[in-house]
């Protein structure tokens, strides 16, 4: 009788574990649903705002496909970046004014460095914009007050960055003790620009 007695009592509790977990389950999903459409609308609301902040004069953007070559792809590789999202940035009238490029460095000092950077069918970088940073307090934190406003209204085809003072347009002053940071945003934005110029070019198959 009391194996019987425990044997129902496993059944009993296995029957609410399952209730429990079913209801659980169903529960998740309508909150899911229900908050699917919300963050994807904020989503796209941060990107526009993004591509707004490093393309001021376009009305609107307009997300496109492309495929990179394995020799610019191979580039990108060497000096950690990978290459994102790329909106084309169009007048009130329609009319391409430039791109608008994700650019993301694997090698900040604490993880990975996002980028948005604008760039105009002249070359011109606009400005760039930093969607994500993770570094050090007081030093590599620094690089959207320190290194961003360097790169505004630039038309050079590679950056590099230096710690005794900028001479040139091409140069960028590095942020005092992190330089691992410094190095990580210039070579997004020196990647960034090479996929500008590759679409420009009219090398990129996108559509």
């Amino acid at each position: 009788m009391r194996n019987k007695g425990n044997l129902g009592t496993m059944l009993k509790e296995a029957g609410i574990l399952f209730a429990i977990t079913l209801v659980s389950g169903l529960l998740l999903g309508v909150v899911y649903e229900l908050t699917k459409e919300p963050i994807r609308l904020q989503q796209e609301k941060a990107i526009q705002e993004a591509c707004k902040a490093v393309f001021q004069e376009a009305g609107s953007f307009e997300q496109i496909e492309y495929t990179l070559g394995e020799e610019l792809a191979g580039e990108l590789a060497q000096d950690g970046v990978r290459a994102g999202d790329v909106y084309r940035a169009l007048g009130a009238d329609g009319t391409l004014l430039g791109y608008v490029l994700e650019s993301t460095s694997t090698k900040g000092y604490g993880g990975n460095i996002v980028i948005y950077l604008g760039v105009a069918l002249d070359g011109t970088l606009n400005d760039i914009s930093i969607l994500e940073i993770a570094e050090t307090a007081g030093l590599g934190m620094e690089a959207p007050d320190v290194l961003v406003p360097q790169f505004h209204d630039k038309q050079v085809e590679h950056f590099v960055y230096t710690k005794t003072g900028a001479q040139s347009e091409e140069e960028i002053d590095a942020i005092t003790g992190a330089t691992i940071t410094t190095e990580a945003v210039t070579n997004a934005v020196n990647g960034g620009l090479k996929v500008a110029r590759m679409l420009m070019e009219g090398g990129a198959g996108n559509e």
